[in-house]
């Protein structure tokens, strides 16, 4: 699954992504950008 890095500032594949529901109920995928190792995160429904 495809996310934004906002370090990176470019669109990567999340590494080790999880499903995650949000304090709002909303659902989203949560891993890691494979260059920097930040957190990403993707709000929706995770495929």
């Amino acid at each position: 699954m495809e996310g934004y890095c906002l370090k990176c500032r470019t669109k990567r594949e999340i590494q080790n992504p999880v499903s995650v529901t949000l304090k709002n109920g909303r659902p989203a995928t949560q891993g890691t950008c494979p260059v920097c190792g930040t957190k990403m995160t993707r709000i929706g429904k995770s495929s």
